[in-house]
């Protein structure tokens, strides 16, 4: 088992995660973490979860991000009927990931299953997945379901690695590590048990109930708050008279916060009570506002390391990168105001 500086070693300047480390990562079940410990799962609560994410991307941010969005997938077993989710989950091995957008259709065939077809951009840890999970739009006979509502049907998917073609396209200054890769289907056949609906659960348990926007917000903010300490730590390597005190209590703070946010809403969900869009606008506001505030300060930091800082092959500068290319992520995007 590697310490976390031996995975920092092995993590920088690498464009992949290494093998040794998924094993690790497998035996620990660290992107199973969401899921129910009915199915083999850590069925961690809130806080405990992003807890440990936060200690992750303070090792590395690539792989924090990679099992941020590796778990966060594998959360979709909640939405799986129990026999398919015990199924795929009991081996430990078994990742989900893939995209939020809608990049193909699921043709209706006469046999109730639906022919697969499209291409999907940003699936995080393409490499390491054993499946990929899509969004797609209905049809039948070429033509778009459609709802009483006149909206398009869109379903979720599930099919195995071995069903899509990935494409390594990954072009971005950090987050190299990561493995996100486009990936596209031909004409695959999925059966509706490997079909699910995001707000439709099979289980019983109160992060089920937990917004999408608040688990997104908290999951995401956790990552730069690591990205942010890991940045912190290498600074004052370079400059040790700098006084990064203000900069790491805001860290240290914003993680008390985020733990705070966790326990409320759990309290709220274990009572029963619904999590109102006042709560729910509240988390977001703080988590865009942090992050905001966070990202002026790393630069404000970094201008004063010096060219050292500017070393393609130094540490603090694959954390600038990576932490900047996250904050691309357009779950905190603010429109620009003059």
């Amino acid at each position: 088992m590697f310490t976390p500086k031996e995975i920092r070693e092995k993590m920088h300047g690498a464009s992949e995660v290494s093998q040794s480390i998924m094993a690790q990562i497998h035996h620990e079940r660290l992107l199973q973490i969401w899921v129910p410990k009915r199915y083999g799962g850590l069925g961690l609560r809130l806080k405990e979860g992003l807890q440990l994410l936060f200690d992750w991307s303070k090792i590395d941010g690539s792989l924090g991000w990679m099992l941020t969005l590796c778990s966060g997938a594998n959360f979709f077993s909640r939405n799986l009927k129990p026999n398919i989710a015990k199924e795929l989950f009991s081996n430990s091995k078994t990742c989900f990931g893939g995209s939020g957008m809608i990049g193909g259709t699921a043709e209706k065939q006469n046999d109730g299953t639906f022919l697969i077809n499209g291409l999907w951009h940003f699936a995080t840890g393409a490499p390491h997945l054993s499946h990929f999970t899509l969004n797609a739009k209905l049809t039948e006979n070429g033509s778009p379901l459609i709802d009483e509502s006149g909206n398009e049907f869109i379903r979720s998917f599930v099919i195995s690695k071995n069903q899509a073609e990935i494409i390594p396209n990954w072009k971005s200054m950090g987050m190299k590590a990561t493995g996100t890769y486009s990936f596209k289907v031909e004409n695959v056949k999925v059966t509706e048990d490997y079909s699910f609906i995001y707000d439709q659960f099979f289980t019983d348990d109160a992060l089920d109930k937990v917004p999408f926007r608040i688990f997104a917000d908290l999951t995401l903010l956790v990552n730069y708050l690591g990205m942010a300490s890991h940045f912190s730590e290498e600074a004052i390597k370079i400059r040790p008279h700098l006084d990064l005190n203000f900069f790491d209590k805001k860290i240290e703070d914003a993680m008390v916060k985020v733990i705070e946010f966790a326990n409320e809403i759990e309290c709220l969900l274990n009572e029963s009570q619904c999590i109102n869009q006042e709560k729910q606008s509240e988390i977001h506001d703080y988590s865009s506002g942090l992050v905001e505030s966070l990202s002026h300060q790393i630069l404000q930091i970094y201008i004063q390391l010096g060219i050292k800082a500017s070393h393609t092959d130094s540490t603090v500068y694959q954390v600038f990168c990576d932490y900047f290319t996250a904050t691309q992520h357009s779950n905190f995007k603010r429109e620009f105001k003059n």
